[in-house]
């Protein structure tokens, strides 16, 4: 399939997938999903109820009685050949990634195969989870073995249909749980295929299963006495919500949230590839993540690197370069942060509203916007604007940049823009943020590299990947042997 395409597939379905096998919902009323692209309908969506739940964690339970009891060195063998699937099949997926969340077919692409870097990590379990053993008096060893939870869930947001679901699964199965992923309901039909892609590599009917629906979905999940653990990803209210009802219900619970996250650029930075990287990371996927730079703290006299900045952002061809906002709701949001900005003191130095891409008409765009004179305690200061908006704050010194992100009560990412090396480190050593970049403004982390924020924009321990990701969809068990009396004496005797 051509990845370019500027049509949605035809898709008309919404599934859910229990046991092994896609199943029609017979939910409440169903509401049409229509693709942010053009506007044309993708499907019917009827969220999942209780039966089709208490169905679906039943499967996961059947399922993971004998997942957790495989060998970790075979647990891993379909992830292998998942991963190759997803390679044989990327421009399908990017289509449909395209089709239902609106991003450009090249950002597609970019965010699944960024996502199967989980999924090599987690092939390289049987290395990562051998135990730890040590002698610990005469003739007394302990030692460490890790388990799985049981049947965990992750609940997922629009803007990553395929990446956000990889950093959570393929760690969670190949730790021996089986999962249920409830993704969001405007992206329902990426996951159903990767699901697809699972069975054919061979991953046992019932460890993956998909479940649709929207927030009374989420709440029942979240209460079910079936489900040991969730993760979520979404904006930082929800993820406060989400991670309160969690654990409430005795679910062991991690939940990343939104963000707003500032780029510090020194006057020594280099022009040409500040003005690339700062737009990459504001106007990228239409603005529409987490690690999307929001704000331009400019340190002294950056006249020349903001001209840069708004010369490339203005070459930008929407529905080329840029996607489509996920619905009209969300587009109107964005507009109306800009029409108030455009009413008030700040200055738009670059208007995105208005915009249309010629023969999708029906899409829901908003093209890149620049706002200058920004001034600390304004909403384009503070708010997560989930949208293609740069906000520019004129500062005198570092220090003065770093008090206004460290005010922030966010903490997902960072970044500076220098020459300096010193500078790089006095940046790096203040910022109130779980990812710093430097020179890069969407410092994503590779993995072995774990994702995660800090304040805010997590709640709970740890990261969602890496080492931490393993952590969290598994318990230690500690083991304590003496077969026979040593001869000397000890405390253990």
């Amino acid at each position: 399939m051509n990845p370019s395409a500027s049509t949605a597939p035809t898709l008309k379905a919404v599934d859910h997938y229990i046991g092994g096998q896609r199943l029609p919902s017979s939910g409440a009323a169903g509401t049409t999903l229509n693709s942010p692209v053009d506007g044309k309908p993708l499907g019917l969506l009827h969220p999942a109820s209780t039966a089709e739940l208490d169905q679906t964690v039943a499967a996961a339970q059947k399922a993971f009685l004998e997942w957790r009891a495989t060998p970790v060195k075979e647990r891993v063998q379909p992830l292998f050949r998942f991963k190759q699937l997803v390679e044989d099949n990327i421009a399908e997926l990017s289509q449909l990634v395209t089709a239902e969340n609106g991003k450009t077919p090249a950002e597609s692409e970019a965010g699944i195969r960024k996502g199967l870097e989980v999924v090599e990590y987690a092939t390289s379990l049987p290395q990562l989870i051998t135990g730890e053993l040590l002698e610990v008096s005469s003739g007394v060893d302990c030692y460490t073995r890790s388990y799985p939870l049981g049947v965990t869930a992750g609940i997922t947001p629009f803007n990553f249909p395929a990446m956000v679901p990889f950093w959570m699964f393929p760690l969670a199965i190949a730790t021996g749980n089986s999962f249920i992923l409830k993704p969001s309901d405007q992206v329902p039909f990426t996951p159903l295929r990767l699901a697809e892609l699972l069975s054919q590599a061979g991953l046992p009917a019932g460890v993956f299963n998909v479940l649709q629906g929207g927030r009374e979905t989420v709440e029942a999940l979240l209460d079910h006495r079936g489900i040991a653990a969730a993760a979520f990803v979404g904006s930082t209210p929800v993820a406060r919500t989400v991670y309160a009802r969690g654990t409430a219900a005795g679910k062991r619970m991690l939940a990343l949230g939104g963000a707003k996250n500032h780029l510090v650029v020194m006057p020594d930075a280099d022009p040409e590839v500040t003005a690339r990287n700062v737009v990459s990371s504001a106007m990228g996927c239409a603005g529409q993540r987490c690690m999307a730079a929001s704000v331009l703290l400019a340190v002294g006299n950056c006249d020349h690197i903001i001209e840069a900045i708004i010369n490339v952002a203005r070459g930008i061809r929407l529905g080329q370069d840029m996607g489509a906002i996920i619905n009209p709701k969300a587009r109107d949001r964005i507009v109306g942060y800009i029409d108030r900005a455009a009413a008030g003191s700040t200055k738009v130095l670059l208007d995105g509203r208005g915009a249309k891409v010629a023969g999708k008409e029906g899409g829901n765009y908003v093209g890149p916007t620049i706002i200058d004179g920004v001034v600390p305690g304004q909403e384009w200061a503070c708010d997560e604007i989930f949208g293609p908006v740069l906000s520019i704050l004129r500062v005198k010194a570092l220090d003065e940049a770093l008090a206004i992100e460290n005010a922030s009560p966010f903490g997902n990412a960072a970044a500076i823009y220098t020459s300096d090396g010193g500078t790089a480190a006095y940046f790096e050593a203040r910022a109130n943020a779980g990812m710093v970049g430097i020179n890069i403004g969407v410092p994503v982390p590779r993995e072995p590299f774990a994702f995660g924020g800090w304040n805010e924009s997590r709640f709970g321990i740890g990261d969602i990947t890496g080492r931490d990701g393993l952590a969290f969809w598994t318990k230690t068990r500690k083991v304590t042997k003496k077969w026979s009396a040593a001869s000397a004496k000890n405390w253990m005797s």
